[in-house]
């Protein structure tokens, strides 16, 4: 798999230095040191210096000869995908998602699990440090943990690695999972939106996303992450996407947890949905329950989905006005309803101008539930090869993440 986000200089690393050869790498832009010198400007004798050095601090690895262009075959480099992996988890209100990806992207085993997030996080945390070490003495030969992500369903300030006032997260608010988990794995910790790590995976996942995103997760609760010239877009402190409480059109008296009445999450969410559900004598539990029902054409449950897709539809219709992106991708239990689906888009051609939706592509999910870990695995490579970082340890003498121990 093929990193994200494309190779562009930075202004704060030099295009000569080794991190950003090893982006050039990695992004598949060069595969030889002739390459290199012609991209960056760079001599051929500093070129091949820099690839030595990532070579000697075990983030490249020899890959054979080229094809001739007129000369000597040009000898090949790759990125060293072997010494490592990274870990993602991506955690919902009952379920989780855990998987882990070697240093070049690739998928190596994924499980699924119920989990109960009001569980608390010292419970949960500890839960997934136990998954995560099955999961790696199941693997073939050694392969030490590099990093680790997860996805909480709730917002997150991503810089500090805390949740903040989450809807459905009992006993998490201002928890730094960061800390909390770095405790047990001693490896680099990422925290992010669950919805924010679907976007990414979900841009990973599509063959011509564009360059521009917006991925709605429809689940438990409503969350949006969103793209831009294929980076994630997360705003000032990290609430960019989060419609979650935007108001709408309704009746509804029902209070948020936020204290407001008539908020998306309040009125659309698959809670919600489950809800009404309950409410109206339907013999159902959780969303699973509701859409099943649906499914099988009962016509209350057909009819609470539809209206909660239009409740959506009328907030992502504001959003796609505003944003004008390329790309609208549904996910989460809700996005597998055709009624939630069919109400949801027609608000969303009812209410946007024709210039923001005569190209938009509207599709459902194709990772599906390996969204999550997918762009999980993503942030984790991106923030272990980040140019300053490999500038610093190569600068440092110290080995790469896939050769330190």
């Amino acid at each position: 798999m093929a990193p994200v986000f494309p190779w562009t200089p930075s202004g704060l690393v030099s295009p000569d230095s080794p991190g950003a050869v090893l982006q050039l790498v990695r992004t598949a832009h060069a595969s030889s040191r002739s390459e290199i010198a012609r991209l960056t400007g760079i001599s051929a004798t500093t070129a091949a210096t820099r690839v030595q050095a990532l070579l000697d601090h075990g983030y490249l690895e020899e890959a054979g000869e080229g094809v001739s262009l007129g000369g000597r075959r040009p000898r090949q480099v790759r990125l060293r995908t072997t010494g490592g992996v990274v870990a993602a988890a991506d955690l919902g209100g009952s379920h989780a998602a855990l998987a882990l990806f070697d240093l070049g992207g690739r998928l190596l085993v994924d499980r699924s699990a119920s989990l109960r997030v009001q569980d608390g996080p010292e419970s949960v945390l500890g839960w997934v440090h136990g998954q995560l070490a099955e999961m790696l003495d199941g693997l073939e030969g050694p392969a030490p943990l590099r990093a680790v992500t997860v996805g909480v369903p709730g917002p997150v300030d991503a810089q500090a690695g805390r949740v903040v006032t989450p809807a459905r997260m009992p006993g998490w608010h201002g928890v730094d999972v960061r800390a909390l988990l770095g405790r047990l794995v001693d490896v680099p910790v990422l925290v992010e939106n669950d919805a924010n790590l679907m976007a990414v995976g979900e841009y990973a996942a599509t063959p011509e996303p564009g360059s521009h995103l917006v991925f709605l997760k429809a689940g438990s609760g409503i969350g949006c992450g969103v793209v831009i010239d294929g980076h994630l877009h997360r705003g000032a402190r990290g609430a960019a996407g989060d419609i979650s409480h935007a108001s709408v059109g309704t009746d509804s008296d029902v209070p948020c947890s936020c204290g407001r009445i008539g908020c998306l999450d309040a009125v659309a969410s698959g809670a919600a949905v489950t809800r009404d559900a309950a409410a109206a004598g339907l013999p159902v539990t959780d969303t699973t329950d509701v859409l099943r029902l649906a499914a099988d054409g009962e016509p209350v449950s057909a009819q609470l989905l539809r209206s909660a897709g239009r409740a959506t539809g009328e907030v992502l219709a504001s959003v796609l006005n505003f944003f004008n992106p390329d790309t609208l991708v549904l996910g989460g239990r809700l996005s597998q309803a055709e009624p939630y689906v069919a109400g949801l888009r027609a608000v969303v051609y009812e209410r946007c101008l024709p210039l923001a939706t005569d190209a938009l592509q509207v599709t459902v999910t194709r990772a599906g539930p390996l969204a999550g870990v997918i762009g999980g695995a993503h942030l984790a490579l991106e923030h272990l090869f980040e140019p300053t970082r490999v500038n610093a340890t190569v600068g440092s003498g110290a080995a790469g993440p896939a050769t330190a121990s």
